[in-house]
């Protein structure tokens, strides 16, 4: 059984060090750390991967709301920790996975933590039926898609038309480093700039030439060739592109992302 993956995030310390002793007697449970506040949350967040998030709501700076909110469609599994059950509501309205009440009781966090464990490996179990499903329709359909005008290889996009305030923009796919998932949107980032765009991760995907683009997390996908490093440690990782950013890479994207940059000698001696 792999470890479940724990961060806690309060402002109070005494309230962090009672949760931090009560995880110690959880089964198969590592904590990776614990935030003060949500803006320490969001950062720690992004560095260590977190699979599960115990979450004050009510703090000074960002709220767990707030917190969660700006996380969007990235959020690892998060379980309200708080004292205050008014704020219930609008805890679940925000897809939070469950709301536990200060002081926590043993048993109640063991329960919750146990469904989350559950929630991981149905999410996983999920994930890789659509991806071979995504792999089968390519498959299927590749021999007889139409090719598109000015696309290159006569398959792919070439530029992608971005509706913003006052008009349209046309953005060149080369000059994409990287695409986010946030919940119905992608967010594109490019240099400097990044343009949000009403269409699923997986519809851009198909888009994007395979040989230039990787997938990297359900929620990310980068050029190839904008990686200068790839992390792999404790069974966690990442890829460091040239413009600075550092993207999350999930465990089962891992294998297939170091075989392509072991295989690519445009940037095999990147990884790490």
């Amino acid at each position: 059984m792999a470890l479940l993956r724990v961060l806690i995030v309060d402002d109070e310390p005494l309230a962090r060090r009672r949760l931090e002793i009560l995880l110690r007697d959880q089964a198969e449970v590592e904590l990776v750390g614990a935030a003060p506040d949500g803006v320490a949350a969001r950062r720690m967040i992004a560095e260590l991967s977190p699979d599960v998030v115990l979450l004050d709501i009510k703090m000074p700076g960002l709220t767990g709301l707030e917190l969660l909110d700006a996380l969007g469609e990235a959020a690892p599994i998060v379980i309200f920790v708080t004292a205050f059950d008014r704020f219930a509501l609008d805890a679940f309205e925000r897809a939070a996975f469950d709301y536990l009440l200060k002081p926590v009781e043993p048993a109640r966090l063991t329960a919750s933590l146990a469904r989350a464990r559950e929630a991981l490996a149905e999410r996983a179990a999920a994930e890789r039926v659509q991806e071979l499903e995504e792999i089968l329709r390519n498959l299927r359909s590749g021999p007889a898609t139409a090719p598109q005008a000015g696309a290159p290889n006569g398959a792919y996009d070439r530029d992608i038309w971005i509706q913003e305030r006052g008009g349209r923009i046309n953005l060149p796919v080369a000059a994409i480093d990287w695409v986010a998932a946030e919940r119905d949107y992608v967010r594109i980032h490019t240099g400097a700039r990044s343009f949000l765009v009403r269409q699923s991760i997986g519809a851009l995907a198909a888009r994007l030439d395979p040989a230039l683009f990787v997938r990297v997390h359900r929620s990310s996908l980068v050029r190839c060739d904008r990686i200068v490093r790839v992390r792999h440690a404790a069974g966690r990782g990442s890829v460091v592109l040239s413009t600075g950013a550092e993207i999350p890479v999930s465990r089962r994207h891992m294998g297939a992302l170091k075989a392509m940059t072991k295989n690519a000698p445009a940037y095999s001696n990147a990884t790490a």
